[in-house]
């Protein structure tokens, strides 16, 4: 792989990463804005609901879980029996950590695999790099997607949608993990 120096907005270079027996190299890249990103971020959630919902369903019934939730008592002297209430805690709390550790899995995989992209990205032509136009590895790549947590704790999602008015289109939790999604 060619390492090249990213350019601006207008497709000027901007800096100039040294190739092969000192002579630069430039390649022109262009910066992916908000709404191909939050396009690109919703065919994933898709992607990821139907995956989850598909594995989850089948196992909540295979487990008996379904059936051990209807069989608690839902009343106790006229209150909530505490053995329901915990139940269901657990369950949305298992739910809730399976969910992030498919998440995490998804993004970081496929954003370090070959292709650079999640398949909501690919679909639109983007990819993720460090920097200087490289692959990203694994902990890089997992350190961006718990830094969108970081993005998606500040009000109004701004975390995201800096990525529509800052200079290389990079989001809060780009910034931290030294990445920047482009178009092929």
């Amino acid at each position: 792989m060619v390492r090249g120096a990213l350019a601006g907005a207008a497709g000027v270079p901007v800096a100039a990463n040294v190739g092969v027996a000192g002579f630069s190299t430039t390649r022109c890249v262009t910066y992916a804005g908000f709404w191909l990103r939050f396009v690109a971020h919703l065919i994933d959630g898709l992607i990821l609901g139907v995956g989850v919902f598909a594995l989850v369903i089948p196992l909540l019934f295979l487990t008996g879980l379904i059936a051990a939730v209807e069989r608690l008592p839902e009343h106790v002297d006229g209150q909530m029996n505490p053995a329901a209430i915990a139940a269901i805690l657990s369950l949305v709390f298992t739910f809730v950590a399976v969910g992030i550790l498919l998440q995490w899995l998804y993004f970081a995989y496929f954003e370090s695999g070959e292709k650079q992209a999640t398949w909501g990205k690919q679909a639109l032509g983007l990819y993720v790099t460090d920097c200087a136009a490289n692959r990203v590895s694994f902990g890089r790549a997992s350190g961006r997607f718990f830094a969108k947590i970081i993005s998606a704790l500040i009000p109004l999602w701004i975390g995201y949608i800096m990525a529509g008015f800052t200079e290389k289109k990079q989001a809060l939790h780009d910034m931290i993990a030294g990445c920047l999604v482009l178009r092929r």
